[in-house]
């Protein structure tokens, strides 16, 4: 593998890691391999920590690409549970308030979702990484600072319900880069006279990458440390190493 004239790598990630915490991992072992101090690699589109499946890692030259990777349409899979709301909208923080929701069929959950469909405008959480006076949200929200944040154009490209077992629904979301799932069940609890939160995300796609063919990250740091490598001709290898 040519580490350096870039690779693209899917990595499933796992629940519970950060979308630094695959980059650090993939870094170490990279530089271990090519023994260097320091090595260049990024992702394409952060995945919460309570969230799992495609993430994109960028080596090397590769890194170039990766706003253009960001800005593919992606898919996700949402368990959202109705009749009751958290400040986070999904499990990172505890309910906050319940609701009735025995009103709720399925077929109002499917005309609710089709109105969805579309260009819409959607308000990120106030647990999020949009910067407000240069500071992210998430940490005016942690210290139960109240924040305004403005709506956003997005584009959800297709939605579909793929199952209902009430309160809980889940949702096939496909959608364009900034979308928040969790602002989309916050919205979904309210346009069906109740209030929801994300209970589990799984990223499915992000452009041409699908999950199936995304590397753990055990595979992936192993076929790293066992791979054959190639190196650019303009390549050399940096002071210091």
């Amino acid at each position: 593998m040519d580490f350096i004239s870039g690779e693209i790598i899917g990595i499933d990630k796992p629940l519970g890691w950060t979308s630094f915490d695959v980059v650090k991992r993939i870094r170490g072992a990279i530089q271990r391999r090519l023994h260097l101090r320091k090595f260049k690699v990024g992702h394409a589109g952060t995945l919460d920590p309570l969230a799992t499946g495609v993430l994109i890692v960028c080596t090397g030259r590769a890194t170039r690409s990766i706003d253009a990777l960001q800005n593919g349409v992606k898919e996700y899979v949402a368990h959202i549970r109705l009749g009751a709301t958290t400040p986070s909208f999904d499990l990172e923080t505890e309910i906050d308030r319940t609701f009735p929701w025995e009103h709720i069929t399925r077929e109002k959950v499917e005309e609710a979702l089709g109105r969805f469909c579309g260009k819409i405008m959607q308000v990120p959480p106030v647990f999020s990484a949009v910067k407000i006076d240069g500071k992210r949200a998430y940490n005016y929200a942690r210290k139960g600072k109240e924040v305004e944040l403005k709506a956003k154009p997005l584009e959800i490209k297709e939605i579909e319900l793929l199952e209902c077992d009430l309160p809980v629904v889940v949702v096939r979301i496909v959608c364009s880069k900034g979308t928040y799932i969790r602002a989309l069940a916050r919205d979904l609890g309210e346009a069906l006279g109740s209030g929801a939160h994300l209970v589990a995300l799984r990223r499915t796609r992000v452009g041409d990458i699908a999950v199936d063919s995304c590397l753990t990250i055990d595979d992936a740091l192993g076929k790293i440390a066992s791979c054959p490598l190639s190196f650019p001709d303009d390549w050399h290898l940096p002071p210091g190493n």
